[in-house]
């Protein structure tokens, strides 16, 4: 028989969801609509799971990728699920707003110029340091040096025996682009540059030179950094 005791168990206390104890002005929502410049990662990635758990589960996948967003980038949508309380679904919509904001390469419509190798940099660098492979990207240039178009031609190690030059340039001589600028990663997060990204560059300028189409660079991006090779005479001869 039990006791009255045990029949009159006080329930655990339940404890509001964050959201519900902001005032409206406060919450991520309405914050994200007013200034989403001026809101925190948190908010931020508040706005984007929704519901109202939303700010703790921000702040978990915050916690379980130690507060940085190319963690969270780099990260496969099945580990970002296995956060308590994120699940499949809200994974996905976290990878979907990360990759929109990684292609976000201009600004109202208008062709971006690159008038150095950090505006080249700038435009690939967030998104292709959280890759885990090779990528080799091309940006075609018109004749001041605007971007066409910025283009992958190859996955995978970038050596001179497998990278195919013509590659390089199929898309550049069918837009007629004026120049290129040559770009791929190195997954370790390092952006020295090896003697295979030497001695690939070295046949791209020249097959450059033969197709009137001027390699201006060839960038190595790493894990916030990056190199150029034309600035350290590497294969520009």
């Amino acid at each position: 028989m039990q006791t009255q005791n045990a029949l009159f168990t006080t329930p655990p206390s339940y404890q509001l969801p964050k959201l519900k104890t902001l005032p409206l002005r406060d919450q991520p929502a309405y914050r994200v609509a007013a200034n989403a410049s001026a809101c925190s990662l948190a908010e931020l990635l508040a706005a984007v799971v929704g519901g109202e758990k939303q700010i703790e589960i921000a702040e978990a996948v915050l916690a379980r990728f130690q507060g940085d967003i190319h963690q969270i980038q780099r990260a496969h949508a099945d580990e970002l699920g296995s956060v308590r309380g994120v699940g499949q679904v809200t994974a996905i919509r976290i990878k979907a707003a990360l990759a929109i904001g990684a292609r976000l390469t201009d600004y109202g419509g208008e062709k971006v110029q690159i008038n150095s190798p950090a505006d080249a940099a700038a435009l690939v660098l967030y998104e292709m340091q959280a890759l885990e492979q090779e990528h080799l990207r091309v940006l075609l240039l018109d004749r001041r040096n605007k971007v066409l178009e910025v283009v992958e031609v190859y996955r995978g190690s970038v050596n001179s025996s497998q990278v195919r030059v013509g590659e390089v340039f199929k898309e550049a001589v069918r837009k007629n682009a004026s120049g290129v600028i040559v770009v791929h990663n190195h997954p370790s997060g390092d952006p020295t540059p090896s003697p295979d990204d030497v001695a690939v560059t070295r046949a791209i300028v020249q097959a450059g030179k033969l197709l009137d189409v001027d390699v201006l660079d060839h960038l190595v991006i790493g894990q916030g950094r990056w190199v150029s090779l034309k600035e350290r005479g590497l294969g520009f001869g």
